[in-house]
């Protein structure tokens, strides 16, 4: 069997898909090398995106932006962009795949994974000068829309709608998350830096994938998906040493640490609103109930960001607001 980028393998095995419209398969190569084959849809962002943009797709700038970071990613099989089709190396499980064998394992992973990504932070402090990554980012516009995300779709949707005071309130909210965030220093942000996107190397070295949608934003965005995994439960203290291997990797001094912990869970509370949003969305609109049983949960992580918060009178509603959503 051969696709259109000349590879030849024996056999695909269609993969489950997650929330983008990208479908995957597990294939050998004739080499007998492991391989996972990509399609991307002809409406696809990354597709779509490619054509607006003029350039190549976003997957492939990002992997050779990565690998010359020296953060390990697949490497490039084959690839026929006009199609869609990307054939890469398969790295095998996911780390979520490898706690559920060995949870054991647990905080050895995740220390490198945060260290991982405090070099991968330094390395790509510079970015070059066309990359995709200068073009986009967590503007006030893009931060707004998600958490009205979760207005529209994880209240409103549910049949909950706000009252008047409540969607001023609601507003108001919305304004001091985008603003205290917005105000934040800007870098190299993966945007979706959780278990499920993160692969356990035979080595235990952790590779990245789903990197097609990097962007600028604040430090602590990837370790709030890390950290803050619907996917996953953490204690507290297992979130805090992590954030103190990140801090400790990153040679933060002790009042920049103290910062990146309030950054932290500013990002939080706007990122799992976003999240939780979406959750409904995909059912509603894809009619996949799959992600339902982590909404309540995500808001559980918003409730508690917002109690490790500084008391602020535009944030009071929302907690009533969020704590209404989990009854």
């Amino acid at each position: 069997m051969a696709d259109c980028t000349g590879e030849k393998f024996h056999g695909l095995f269609k993969l489950a898909g997650g929330l983008s419209p990208r479908q995957f398969f597990r294939a050998e190569r004739a080499d007998g090398a492991p391989a996972i084959v990509m399609w991307l849809p002809e409406d696809s962002p990354e597709r779509v995106l490619s054509r607006r943009l003029g350039r190549q797709l976003p997957f492939l700038e990002m992997r050779e932006l990565l690998e010359k970071a020296r953060v390990r990613v697949p490497r490039l099989f084959g690839a026929a962009p006009e199609q869609g089709v990307l054939v890469v190396e398969d790295l095998g499980e996911t780390l979520a795949e490898r706690l559920q064998r060995t949870p054991a394992a647990r905080d050895e992973l995740y220390g490198r994974a945060v260290r991982d990504l405090a070099r991968a932070q330094q390395a790509l402090a510079l970015l070059p000068e066309g990359s995709i990554v200068r073009t986009r980012g967590f503007d006030r516009e893009l931060l707004t829309w998600e958490v009205e995300h979760f207005r529209e779709w994880g209240v409103e949707a549910l049949g909950r709608a706000l009252s008047a005071a409540e969607q001023s309130a609601f507003e108001r909210a919305t304004s001091y998350l985008v603003d205290g965030i917005g105000a934040l220093q800007q870098g190299f942000v993966h945007r979706d830096y959780q278990s499920r996107n993160l692969l356990v190397l035979a080595d235990g070295s952790i590779a990245w994938i789903d990197f097609q949608d990097a962007l600028l934003g604040p430090r602590a965005y990837d370790l709030v998906a890390l950290l803050r995994d619907s996917y996953q439960r953490f204690d507290e203290s297992f979130v805090t040493a992590r954030l103190a291997d990140f801090a400790e990797a990153r040679g933060l001094s002790t009042p920049d640490a103290e910062a990146l912990r309030f950054e932290f869970d500013l990002i939080t509370v706007q990122r799992k609103l976003k999240d939780a949003g979406r959750f409904v969305f995909f059912e509603r609109t894809r009619g996949d109930p799959s992600y339902l049983p982590f909404f309540v949960p995500t808001l559980e992580l918003v409730l508690t960001a917002l109690s490790r918060l500084p008391a602020r009178p535009e944030l009071d509603a929302l907690g009533e607001i969020v704590t209404r959503q989990v009854e």
